[in-house]
């Protein structure tokens, strides 16, 4: 019995299979008419390439772009502008200029000092020739509006350059 039962298995699955597939396909000829009734929109034509114009490189007194510049490098590490990598770093070295706020200036024994508050909400007291900012800034002036830096920043060509940059008092 169940070997019977077993072949007759697979025939009722293939013949339900097989009704499923009947020849009403009125909704798909139908579908299929609407489509090719509908009216075809221009298609825009396919944009022309443009024709390639070679440019001819002729260096006159110009310097050769694929040489790379040794000699304004040398001459950079000849003028010994770079950053005191042996010196240690100062508490407002860690935070960028734009997060240092000046809150004042205050006198003492002849000399001047800038209030400045660091992100962490610790008041520093600045003299000149203290650094701070993440550019080596180095304090070159202190007014009572604002303190003046000179930062040393890479110049993008393995060299330094020098920047002034300040912090001012907010209105």
């Amino acid at each position: 019995m169940t070997r019977t039962l077993a072949r007759l298995l697979p025939l009722v699955f293939f013949a339900t299979f097989l009704a499923a597939c009947s020849n009403d396909m009125q909704e798909l000829e139908q579908y299929i008419a609407e489509v090719k009734s509908r009216k075809s929109a221009a298609i825009e034509p396919i944009p022309q390439i443009k024709q390639f114009d070679a440019f001819v490189y002729l260096p006159g007194d110009r310097r050769d772009p694929f040489i790379q510049v040794e000699a304004r490098n040398d001459r950079l590490a000849e003028s010994g502008l770079r950053p005191d990598m042996r010196r240690p770093r100062e508490p407002l070295e860690e935070f960028p200029m734009d997060a240092l706020r000046m809150l004042g200036m205050v006198t003492a024994q002849d000399h001047r000092y800038a209030l400045i508050k660091a992100p962490d909400g610790v008041v520093h007291r600045v003299a000149m020739g203290d650094h701070l900012g993440q550019n080596y800034g180095e304090v070159v002036r202190i007014t009572e509006s604002e303190v003046g830096l000179k930062e040393i920043v890479p110049d993008g060509f393995g060299g330094w350059v020098e920047r002034p940059a300040k912090l001012a008092l907010p209105d």
